[in-house]
């Protein structure tokens, strides 16, 4: 399974070169994950999967423009052309979604996508996933998740209804998900990556070494086999 990773920066403000685009994946050229920037447009996937409508996952929803590829997303919004995210085959991808807590405001979805023996899950931002959704992901090849915080706990609230919403800390992030994988790929940084990248990084792998894992750091443009 060929990986792009075509957009890394969260929603901050440009900072860094190869942290330009907002979220975005592309996988075998053919399902895309996330749309945080029109310009993907241009690689012309045969269907595009929104975690959320979120402007730095559905670009759509900050600048209202048309899509007239197949665009699947947890609810319609007020975008006739998009479509209820269910589990469906594109091309030779089986495309699950799976739900997922981020936001008090709109739904949020993880996919699972598998492809000749392979399995990847795509979490968009997640405070967390239910154990019963947890159960149904198996072993993965990797996870692509987010990178809004570095400190435990993220930034997590609850709001009148007694329900979660926010980001989880990166370290919540790969104790949730070591069970299925070794491998975890980072998108979507916050400001805290920026203020000194190798620091960062330093950080990152410290984290990986105390959970024996890889934490891959991801930019706008990497691509990667699994």
């Amino acid at each position: 399974m060929h990986l792009h990773i075509l957009g890394t920066r969260g929603e901050i403000p440009k900072s860094a070169p190869r942290h330009r685009f907002h979220s975005g994946v592309l996988i075998n050229g053919k399902v895309m994950l996330d749309l945080g920037e029109r310009t993907f447009l241009r690689f012309k996937p045969l269907a595009i999967f929104i975690t959320h409508l979120h402007p730095d996952h559905a670009a759509f929803v900050r600048e209202p423009f048309a899509i007239r590829i197949p665009t699947y997303a947890p609810e319609l919004g007020r975008y006739p052309f998009l479509r209820i995210a269910h589990a469906i085959t594109i091309d030779t991808h089986k495309v699950r979604p799976l739900p997922t807590h981020h936001s008090s405001k709109v739904g949020s979805y993880a996919y699972l996508v598998e492809h000749l023996g392979k399995k990847i899950l795509y979490t968009g931002d997640i405070v967390w996933m239910d154990a019963k959704y947890r159960k149904q992901v198996g072993k993965l090849d990797c996870v692509i998740t987010e990178a809004s915080y570095l400190r435990e706990g993220g930034l997590v609230r609850k709001d009148k209804r007694g329900k979660l919403y926010g980001h989880a800390g990166i370290p919540n992030l790969v104790r949730m998900f070591k069970p299925h994988t070794k491998r975890i790929i980072l998108t979507h940084f916050g400001s805290w990556f920026f203020k000194d990248i190798e620091k960062s990084r330093r950080a990152l792998a410290a984290l990986a070494k105390k959970h024996k894992v890889e934490i891959i750091v991801g930019y706008d443009g990497m691509t990667l086999s699994v």
